[in-house]
């Protein structure tokens, strides 16, 4: 968080609020807090994927780009919704 600290003059805390939030999916899940870990999981895989020299930075790179509304785990969240939009009108045969 430091390094994150460093790069920006904002509070990395909300930094991390406002990236969990950007990723959180709209679309209903069986609860609040499944969408939210969720996120935390999508937000971990897309920094695991990023080229780079360690884990804090790739994930701070990643949550700077969640933020401002870019990034691996933004593209995850688009992705999830639109299969959900797709798969809605066949959801009365379930």
């Amino acid at each position: 968080m430091k390094k994150t600290q460093q790069k920006i003059e904002t509070n990395p805390l909300s930094i991390l609020r406002q990236a969990i939030r950007g990723v959180t999916p709209d679309i209903a899940v069986k609860a609040r807090r499944v969408g939210k870990a969720l996120a935390i999981r999508w937000l971990l895989a897309a920094s695991r994927k990023r080229p780079g020299r360690n884990m804090a930075f790739k994930l701070s790179s990643e949550l700077l780009d969640a933020a401002k509304g870019s990034g691996d785990a933004i593209r995850k969240k688009e992705e999830t919704h639109k299969m959900a939009e797709a798969n809605r009108d066949f959801a009365h045969f379930r």
